[in-house]
């Protein structure tokens, strides 16, 4: 299925900064993925004075002003002196990652930036975090509003840290008068991206639990700067979830993706997923199935409100996904090679999932003897 053309869908999401005034924009994690994206975004841009890049190392877009260093480091308040908004897009949400780790970098350089850009004297700063903050239940509205209440556990793959982000950045206005916090929530980001959700894609079967009822909506990393970029230039602000419109259901999934079903009893496969994460032969805990199972999808209406249009549909989102994922070969979230790949197949895919907790359970009761 082909995308609108790119020029196509500049024009229709073509902002004007508040006031006529072009702003100096600051972009943390500038170098790479979404934040790469969105500085060449911004650079290119008539209503952007000037952007300042920041990151551990230097990213291509020549017309931005770089300064490689460490988020969390107390020097970037100096960088940032002269920046109207700062979008801070420096996060760590890689599978691999230490937990630990990640949670040390993402929350400590959250704090860091909005103390920093506060010292600085920057009036505006854009968070992004995900809709899953928002919980995937199985009595969750369709579609949830930006007011729903944030249920989400820490128990999926960085969701902790976009809880405590969230928490920062209420708490933020009131440590820092005058200081303006947006937040921005996509649905599941697709362009360019490695997760636990883009992952499902990547297998043999289609993982469904009985009983659940999945309703999935995406996000192209496109609109999600073109957002950004509503935020930036502030024609919109508060809490902001951004997705394509509507949703798919899970019959529509297997349809356009060709891949069909394995079907697991509920308590099957997330015992089996918590046993293969604890004994570490799986990047993603159980927490992550959940967003598998339950409904999570957001509206957008404030966005919408404000004029800002989705250009990508959830069936085009879901076909890049496809093409970009083609090659790939993951069992229970756990990327296997072209060999182990070929081996597994189908029926063994659902061999690695349940043989492998069956091992876990064998081992178990040879301790207890």
């Amino acid at each position: 299925m082909s995308s609108p053309d790119p020029q196509v869908r500049a024009a229709r999401n073509h902002t004007t900064p508040a006031g006529g005034r072009r702003p100096v924009v600051a972009v943390t994690g500038a170098a790479t993925g979404v934040g790469a994206l969105l500085t060449e975004r911004l650079a290119a841009s008539e209503e952007i004075k000037q952007v300042v890049a920041v990151d551990e190392r230097r990213g291509e877009c020549d017309a931005a002003e770089w300064h490689i260093l460490d988020v969390r480091d107390p020097a970037i308040a100096e960088k940032l002196r002269g920046a109207d908004v700062v979008v801070h897009l420096a996060l760590d949400l890689d599978l691999g990652s230490d937990a630990a780790a990640r949670t040390a970098y993402n929350v400590r350089g959250t704090q860091t930036v909005l103390t920093a850009a506060a010292a600085a004297g920057v009036h505006r700063v854009v968070l992004c975090t995900s809709a899953m903050v928002y919980g995937a239940l199985p009595d969750n509205e369709l579609p949830l509003s930006e007011d729903a209440e944030l249920r989400a556990t820490a128990e999926a793959t960085g969701v902790g840290d976009l809880l405590e982000i969230e928490r920062l950045a209420r708490r933020a206005p009131r440590a820092h008068p005058g200081l303006n916090v947006t937040v921005v929530r996509p649905a599941i980001l697709v362009g360019g991206t490695d997760t636990a959700l883009t992952r499902y894609f990547e297998s043999p079967r289609l993982l469904v639990v009985a009983g659940s009822r999945p309703a999935w909506q995406f996000c192209h990393v496109e609109d999600l700067c073109s957002a950004l970029e509503y935020a930036v230039l502030e024609k919109v602000d508060g809490e902001l979830a951004v997705g394509c419109d509507g949703w798919l259901e899970q019959e529509e999934v297997e349809e356009l993706s060709g891949i069909r079903r394995m079907e697991l009893p509920s308590a099957v496969a997330l015992g089996a997923a918590a046993r293969l994460h604890r004994i570490g032969l799986t990047p993603s805990p159980a927490g992550d199935l959940a967003y598998t199972m339950y409904p999570w999808v957001v509206s957008g209406s404030r966005l919408h409100d404000a004029g800002w249009r989705a250009q990508w549909t959830n069936e085009e989102v879901l076909a890049e996904l496809l093409a970009e994922v083609t090659g790939r070969h993951t069992v229970a979230g756990r990327r296997l090679g072209r060999k182990d790949a070929t081996a597994a197949g189908a029926a063994g895919a659902t061999v690695a999932l349940l043989g492998a907790a069956a091992v876990v359970r064998r081992a178990r009761k040879a301790r207890r003897r």
